[in-house]
């Protein structure tokens, strides 16, 4: 009688979890997970399931786990300019979890004649948000709007990725520098927040030596002259600070 028992119970027991596997290998659902920027999200849930529901109209709850398509899932969603990674896998109850991160704006390309673009943390050139405005370095010129173009900063022009870099993790110069015009390789100029001077910077070699000598101006010779004195200050030459 006890051993009937124990064989039932392992015999119930045993149905359950088949009948729970089974429900379980079918499509019930998705959950998305969105990394934020600095509490900013250039992607919305919205346009994720947007996303699916147009280029995978199969993918309804009771499709069978099999044919759900992780990868090209992955691959349709990386096509969003703003999405940096996806990772999509099946997890319990059959529940489709897509884990999304964002690319970082950290300089934004002006172009008076055409629509402006990001630069994010990689160098790569993608849209603006039509949702979200990110405060960041601004960049204006002919040659940043053939930047642009190209489409990536750090292949075309790393040396201008090491400018942005430094000026956007330095507290003091991100509040301070607000702009740079790129009219050429050779050609940069930075606009300040406080102080009318164009700072005619040259290339973007030499960075830490060149901000070296504008902290220089700064320092020791605004103070005697005044804010207002000079139009003009170029650290271009080596070694060399000219105010005009």
């Amino acid at each position: 009688m006890v051993t009937f028992l124990v064989l039932s119970l392992v015999l119930i027991g045993f149905i359950g979890f088949v009948e729970k596997q089974t429900g379980f290998k079918t499509y019930q659902g998705s959950e998305i997970s969105i990394a934020g920027v600095s509490g900013v999200y250039f992607v919305e849930e919205k346009e994720i399931t947007k996303i699916l529901n147009e280029a995978f109209p199969d993918l309804k709850p009771g499709l069978l786990l099999n044919e759900v398509p992780l990868k090209e899932i992955e691959t349709r969603l990386l096509g969003h300019p703003f999405v940096k990674s996806a990772e999509a896998m099946i997890g319990q109850k059959g529940i489709l979890n897509l884990k999304i991160s964002q690319h970082q704006p950290i300089a934004r390309i002006a172009q008076p004649m055409a629509a402006d673009g990001y630069i994010t943390t990689e160098g790569r050139v993608i849209p603006t948000s039509p949702s979200y405005t990110s405060r960041v370095l601004i960049l204006e010129g002919k040659h940043a709007e053939k930047l642009m173009d190209q489409g990536d900063i750090s292949r075309d022009m790393p040396e201008l990725m090491d400018l942005i870099r430094f000026i956007t993790e330095d507290e003091f110069w991100k509040a301070q520098i607000t702009e740079l015009e790129v009219n050429s390789r050779s050609d940069i100029r930075l606009f300040q927040q406080v102080g009318r001077q164009v700072i005619e910077f040259g290339d973007a070699n030499d960075i830490a030596n060149k901000f070296g000598r504008i902290e220089v101006f700064y320092q020791e010779i605004l103070p005697r002259k005044g804010w207002n004195a000079y139009d003009r200050v170029s650290v271009k030459f080596k070694d060399q600070i000219v105010c005009e």
